[in-house]
This record gives C-alpha cells, structure tokens and sequence, in this order.
C-alpha cells in the first residue's frame, strides 16, 4: 500500500476527510498566527474586569467639616482617584504648619482600610497606617514635607500612592503636579512628580524625582 495506486487508480482523498479537514486547519490557524489565549471563544462568557470607576466606590465617612480632596488608591495595576474630605486645621498661622496638616490628614485616608463598597470595586492601598508628615526643615523648600519614612523605604505602589495624592491638592502642593518630599533623616528633599505613567503603571514607573534645595 503505502500510499502507491491500486489496481492503476489513484488513492482519493476522500477516502481521509478526517486527516485532510485537520491538516487544512492547522494551515489556517498557522498562517493567522492565532493564539488560544487571544481568541474568543463560545465555551463561556469572557473573565470579568475591576470596576475600577470612582462612581461605583463610595467615599469613605466624610468629617463635618473639610477640604473635599481626591485620593489616589490602587486597583489592580493602576492608581485611580476617589473622593474624600479632609478635615481643615484651625489655629495655625504658618502656612507650613497647615500644609503639613492637609496632609497628614490625606495621609490618614490613604492608610485607611477601603470602604466596602470600594473593596467590591476593586480599590486597595499599599499605604500603611502610623506613617506621620511634618512640614520643612530649616534649609528646606518652604513647600517641602518631610515623611516619618523616608521615600527610598516605601514600595513603589505606596511612593506612587503618595506622590499622586499630594501633588493633586493644592493644600499641600503648589498646584504643578509636583510635590516636594523628605524622610525625618538629613538627606536631601526631593521634587517627585506625578506623570500618566506613573498613575497607569505604579509598580514598575517610580515618580521622578529631582533634588532641591532650600528656598
């Protein structure tokens, strides 16, 4: 046999529809270059998305009083900002002092654990609770903030968590997408920025940074 004629006819293909309907698809599927990974399919509905939407995420509890402020929390591989309020300071004249305390209170809510509603949607923080923020130092930017921990110690998540928040209010930042950070230790205050990149990829994309000197 072995594929020879018999009998001086041909051996017809139709005689392996199956063999030849295979290797036909093969072809086809070779020449697209499909994947199965990237093909949908009938077997199923496809995998549902974080709802990463603000609309779909309650705010948590807001004081009586505040400063409405967005907060950037993490949802899935990106930064989204949420809607909070943070309570205003009294009875502080230095505007370092009150920057310091906007702050502190925007730290506050970054640390907080997501409401329920925005742990369904999706929404965690890589910022940890008891971190504190004062405001400058003598020889420091009079914008500057200086963090209990210093800025090369915290994960990339919560630097980019941090420096979104901060650069977005205008009660702690001068309002240029930048804001100028420090830890408690004698190293130099630096200028991080928060950029698309940064908002969309925070685990990979630190914020840049430049360093300052005082003002």
């Amino acid at each position: 046999m072995n594929g020879r004629p018999t009998n001086g006819r041909p051996v017809r293909a139709g005689r392996f529809p199956g063999l030849l309907g295979v290797t036909v698809l093969g072809v086809l599927l070779a020449g697209c270059g499909i994947r199965a990974t990237e093909v949908p399919t009938d077997f199923g509905p496809a995998p549902s998305r974080v709802r990463c939407s603000q609309t779909e995420a309650d705010g948590a509890p807001a004081p009586a009083q505040g400063l409405p402020a967005q907060v950037f929390l993490r949802c899935g591989s990106s930064l989204v900002a949420v809607d909070r309020t943070v309570r205003m300071p009294e009875g502080t004249a230095d505007s370092g002092q009150r920057r310091a305390r906007v702050a502190q209170g925007l730290l506050d809510q970054l640390s907080a654990p997501p409401t329920s509603a925005e742990k369904e949607a999706g929404y965690t923080t890589n910022v940890r609770g008891g971190m504190t923020v004062s405001g400058p130092r003598p020889g420091d930017p009079p914008d500057a903030l200086r963090l209990s921990v210093p800025p090369g110690n915290l994960t990339s998540y919560a630097l980019a968590q941090i420096v979104c928040t901060f650069s977005d209010s205008a009660a702690a930042a001068e309002g240029d997408g930048s804001v100028v950070l420090g830890g408690r230790d004698d190293e130099r205050a630096r200028r991080y920025r928060c950029t698309d990149e940064v908002r969309a990829r925070p685990g990979s994309t630190e914020p840049p940074s430049t360093a300052v000197t005082g003002g």
